[in-house]
This record gives C-alpha cells, structure tokens and sequence, in this order.
C-alpha cells in the first residue's frame, strides 16, 4: 500500500498549501502601445475648409474622439461648411464611426469602438431649432 499512496500523491499534484505558497508575479514591460491606446477628446475649430485636414489625421489615427466647432465657418461660407462636414462624412464612414450635431455649433465625431447616444428627446428639443443637416 505504501507503493500506491506515494504514486498517487505524485500523481495528483500538489496539495492547495503549497500551491499558495508557489504564487510567482510576471512582471509586463509597459510599453508605448499601452499609452497611445487612451483616448483623446479633442476640440478643433473649423474656419476654413483646409481645417478639416487635421481632424481627418486625428479621426484616422483611431484614438481621438473629434469635437469640431463649425461655427466660424458656418458664419463666413455655408457652402464650404456643407463641403468640410461631407469630407468628416466620408471620413467617418470609412473609419466606421459616427458622427452627430451636437446644439448648432458642433459636431461630435467618434471613431469605430464609440457611439453617439441619441435619444427622442434630443431630436424633439433640437427639432424647432435651425440648423445644418448632415447628408446620409
């Protein structure tokens, strides 16, 4: 019987004690990787139609959530305003992201792993107000 019990303990592994007392901690390097995945929420300011280049940069870097004030632009060009928000369009969809009005002055722009909460009762609260209209 001796034979079969010092057999079946070396077999069975180790007792729970001294699994707690074999705990071993792996240290991770922290890379840079790590650092560069937060994300930024960003303000940018469109005056001109060449200002929407630095938001498409951020929007396709991946990390950045873009809150764009369109209204210096909106005031000096409407046409160029309807022209920089269908290029964040164009952009937007090829990142898979989003991209909403925020009041009457911004846009909210999102890359793929956000989204853009949109309730009823933001569309009934905004429905009176002018404002521009995203193309789908």
């Amino acid at each position: 019987m001796g034979i079969f019990s010092t057999l079946k303990e070396k077999l069975s592994g180790p007792k729970y004690d001294e699994m707690e007392k074999e705990t071993e901690y792996v240290e991770l390097e922290n890379d840079n990787e790590a650092v560069r995945s937060k994300v930024i929420v960003r303000p940018f300011l469109l005056d001109a139609f060449d200002d929407v280049k630095p938001v498409l940069d951020s929007l396709r870097e991946g990390y950045t959530i873009a809150l764009v004030n369109i209204r210096p632009l909106k005031d000096k060009d409407l046409v160029e305003l309807k022209r920089a928000i269908n290029k964040l369009k164009k952009t937007t969809d090829a990142i898979e992201g989003e991209i909403a009005g925020f009041g009457e002055d911004f846009l909210v722009v999102t890359p793929s792993f956000a989204s853009i909460y949109r309730s009823k009762q933001m569309k009934a609260v905004h429905s009176d107000e002018p404002r521009v209209e995203l193309a789908e």
